[in-house]
């Protein structure tokens, strides 16, 4: 469904929007994405969808988009994970089969390459208009952080059972795409940040690399900004 939410944009700073994504630059070197937080499919699919909404909501992030606001640098995917996941590589980004997608069967039948070929098609807009934003970014900063904010559903199986914490940190951290001794003091101050946040009386649970460890997304930033990024 063409479904979204209507958000606070600075529409000055605005240096990109479709309906897949927004990018938002300002002159920070601190950047917020929210790549997850899409719910629409274009139309040519929804007649394929073997999920319903709800399950496939289930997976993705949503309101991760109003986390945002503490950078002018902003960058938000609007369609689905299951349109195309730009946090997969290329030849995972579509769901195709079962094993792709947690087990989840998302189409009712083969998906036509035509199809494919036009969801992969947004997935290279998207990491062209990253490069573009990056490198406008890095004219003006030698070093940048980019803050990756995803969330998963506390009741992770569909039983209606909580997770078991011990294996679902409240806060989960994902850095295997960095080099940790390099960037140490930004991570451990941030795992110190939230481990002693007071929430309604009690610290939060904040592990490092437990539930996810990082995806795609962190991966390609690396492999085309080094240790700047």
């Amino acid at each position: 469904m063409n479904k979204g939410m209507v958000l606070d944009i600075d529409v000055e700073n605005i240096v990109s929007m479709t309906a897949n994504y927004t990018f938002i630059k300002g002159s920070s070197p601190i950047v917020f994405t929210a790549i997850h937080d899409g719910h629409r499919t274009r139309d040519e699919l929804e007649e394929l969808f073997n999920l319903n909404e709800s399950q496939r909501l289930r997976e993705e992030d949503p309101y991760t988009a109003l986390w945002l606001k503490s950078s002018d640098n902003r960058i938000i995917v609007h369609h689905s994970r299951f349109e195309t996941d730009v946090n997969r590589s290329r030849d995972k980004a579509v769901y195709r089969v079962p094993e792709d997608a947690w087990g989840l069967k998302v189409w009712n039948k083969e998906l036509p390459e035509e199809v494919v070929e036009h969801s992969l098609q947004i997935y290279d807009n998207f990491y062209r208009q990253c490069r573009t934003f990056f490198d406008d970014l890095f004219r003006l900063h030698k070093r940048i952080v980019v803050y990756d904010i995803h969330t998963y559903n506390y009741r992770r199986e569909d039983t209606g059972k909580e997770a078991d914490p011990s294996d679902n940190p409240e806060i989960n951290l994902g850095t295997k795409n960095m080099d940790r001794a390099l960037w140490h003091n930004v991570i451990d101050c941030l795992i110190n940040h939230f481990s002693n946040f007071d929430y309604n009386g009690r610290n939060l649970d904040t592990r490092e690399n437990i539930k996810f460890k990082g995806g795609y997304f962190g991966q390609w930033l690396h492999e085309q900004y080094g240790q700047n990024i």
